[in-house]
């Protein structure tokens, strides 16, 4: 799948398609399916599809089914291998198809449809089908495939009964011995349930035990010469079934070529029928294909939209204005306006019809195209260092490679990702470039200098997407021969900006000037900033929560030694330590020493003036004991000795 496909959206259109097919080679079909360059392809590819559109209105749907595993199964009986029962049944029910399908195409005939005459190529192979119906039923050989068989398989359940009469009678007369009181079947031997201390005294073979040991399965020696005789035919009937499956793998190999020949006829209808049903899905037209370089849609859609919510599109371009063919539309009007949709839906109906299939129109006229170019989207490529000017510029330079006469170009935002003024520049040379290779090319751009140049350069028209003043909704119209504006002061306007915001930015955007060049008129900026006078109102955000700023020692104030008064209590106190990061002191109160918060200490009177300088606190916070510790301490060393503060 190339690129412009996935732009303009036709690989979603082939998703669609691929819901109304049934078999895997008209998936494929329209997996690889492109638009075609040969006139008498094209028109043959259409006019299958309107004959499918007829079949399916006049005689309904077809009976067609998936023929999946069909080669294989014709594979398989070309090497000489046996055909299983379940395969040969497959083949069964291909042929009931394909006469089902014979018969569907016959009623066709009536309406004199080409299409219908693919009956002729049909061939239900009626002696086949019958002969697999009659020897196998449900993927498995039928009793009555062949007399033998019959006998056969009538003599085993003969065997089988047997069996099991004999082994009820050892199961009666030896009622006392057993620990239930049914025979079953183990390892094909009919056995019954005897108690292990009991096992001798019946005549017979163990077969198997129970999980405890205590009850074994023994087969009845009058049971056994019935189960030698039930293996032998057995194998008789392993034979015969063989034989008959041989049989028919022989007819199926005998006939292999014109099954093949009924598939690749099913799977050509299916691809037709397919194309047929999408164009009842779409209520689609088929295109009348022109030799000349014209496109006219009338009614036309987008196919993925919703029908009842799609504004149609009008479109022309190729047809003579003043004189000369117009070969450009340049679009313009308010962003979502539809601009991209309806350039889209354009491209988007040609690759359709191109591809043989009818397009959502009520009438469509569409020259062939030798490739479709497009540039849509950003393009953004982080992976590649493309940035959207970038990425734009390279495919606009590819498209200018690659276009010529008989192209389709279709551009949006054309100039756009850079400079206005230096983007308006590169709009115009590529517009001159486009219109020098005579292809046809719509391009969407909200610069006015590119609707200045499109009004004055032959063979280039203007287009705008309508837009309702009062409402300020567009309506998705597009009219061709008239510039747009882009609506945005507006549409701003209309979505809250207040009018300061809304003046300043017809400043920025027109500096004033009114309207011979395309600037805004001094009565409709008026109007725009009537009833505009609302401000912009602020909504709550949320904040970020910083860290606490916990004050410090020395902004708190407090000091060692400062004498301090500690509420609620009043007590008076001393500053032994001062304030952590948190806030938190430490005070020396009359017999102990206590942590508190600074707000719950008053200062009465500070350190400085109660003591001297280079006062050793330590004969007030210390106990006698550790303050001759350190004394020691610091003349020798004291052994096993620690000190600490309270």
């Amino acid at each position: 799948m190339n690129r412009e496909e996935r732009i303009l959206e036709f690989d979603q259109i082939k998703q669609k398609w691929m819901e109304f097919a049934v078999t895997e080679a008209a998936k494929r079909m329209i997996t690889e399916a492109a638009p075609m360059l040969s006139e008498r392809e094209l028109a043959a590819r259409l006019r299958e599809t309107g004959e499918a559109r007829q079949l399916l209105e006049k005689c309904g749907n077809p009976p067609l089914v998936s023929l999946n595993g069909m080669e294989e199964i014709l594979l398989t009986a070309s090497r000489g291998e046996c055909l299983a029962a379940h395969q040969l049944d497959q083949v069964k029910y291909a042929l009931v198809a394909v006469a089902r399908m014979k018969q569907y195409l016959e009623h066709g005939k009536a309406y004199d449809n080409s299409l219908a005459y693919y009956e002729e190529n049909l061939d239900d192979l009626e002696v086949l089908k019958e002969a697999i119906g009659a020897a196998v039923f449900h993927d498995e050989v039928a009793d009555r495939a062949s007399e033998f068989l019959y006998d056969i398989r009538r003599d085993m359940l003969r065997s089988e009964e047997k069996m099991r009469e004999k082994a009820e009678q050892v199961m009666r007369s030896h009622r006392e011995c057993m620990s239930d009181s049914f025979s079953t079947f183990r390892s094909g031997h009919v056995c019954i349930p005897v108690k292990k201390d009991y096992c001798s005294r019946i005549e017979g073979s163990v077969i198997d035990k129970s999980a405890t040991g205590s009850t074994l399965f023994m087969e009845p020696a009058a049971s056994a010469k019935y189960y030698e005789e039930l293996q032998q035919l057995r194998m008789d009937e392993e034979n015969e079934v063989r034989r008959i499956l041989y049989t028919l793998t022989v007819q199926v190999e005998s006939c292999a070529e014109m099954l093949r020949q009924d598939i690749r006829t099913m799977e050509k209808l299916d691809f037709a029928f397919s194309k047929g049903k999408l164009s009842l899905e779409y209520d689609a037209v088929e295109p009348n294909i022109v030799p000349e370089r014209v496109i006219c849609l009338e009614d036309a859609r987008h196919p993925l939209l919703e029908r009842e919510s799609c504004v149609p599109l009008q479109f022309q371009i190729g047809y003579e204005v003043h004189g000369n063919p117009v070969q450009g539309i340049v679009i313009t009007g308010p962003n979502t306006g539809g601009k991209t949709v309806a350039i889209k839906t354009v491209a988007l109906c040609c690759m359709m019809a191109q591809c043989g299939l009818h397009v959502p129109c009520k009438r469509a006229e569409i020259c062939m195209c030798s490739n479709f170019l497009c540039d849509i989207g950003d393009g953004q490529n982080l992976s590649e260092n493309l940035s959207t000017f970038s990425a734009h510029i390279t495919k606009v330079l590819d498209i200018l490679q690659r276009v010529n006469r008989e192209s389709l170009v279709i551009m949006d935002e054309l100039g756009s990702g850079t400079d206005p003024q230096e983007g308006m520049g590169i709009a115009v040379a590529v517009l001159e470039e486009l219109k020098k290779s005579g292809a046809l090319f719509l391009v969407t751009t909200h610069y006015p200098e590119v609707k200045t140049y499109a009004e004055q350069e032959d063979g280039i028209v203007n287009a705008r997407m309508t837009f309702d003043a009062d409402s300020l909704k567009p309506l998705y119209r597009m009219v061709i021969g008239e510039a747009g504006q882009s609506c945005a002061l507006y549409i701003a306007k209309r979505l809250g900006m207040p009018s300061h915001m809304i003046r300043r930015a017809a400043q920025a955007a027109y500096g004033g000037k009114n309207t011979e060049n395309g600037r805004m008129p001094e009565r409709e900026l008026a109007d725009l900033l009537s009833d505009s006078s609302r401000d912009l109102k602020k909504k709550a955000a949320p904040r970020i929560v910083r860290n606490k700023q916990v004050k410090q020692a020395k902004e708190i104030g407090f000091h060692r030694g400062d004498s301090v008064m500690v509420n609620p209590d009043r007590k008076i106190g001393i500053v032994c330590e001062e304030a952590n990061d948190k806030g938190v002191l430490r005070v020396q109160l009359p017999g102990r020493k206590i942590w508190i918060n600074h707000k719950r200490v008053k200062l009465l009177v500070a350190a400085d003036q109660l003591y001297p300088e280079d006062y050793d606190f330590s004969i007030i916070f210390d106990t006698v004991e550790n303050r001759k510790l350190r004394h020691d301490m610091g003349r020798k060393y004291v052994e096993g000795v620690i000190c600490t503060e309270e």
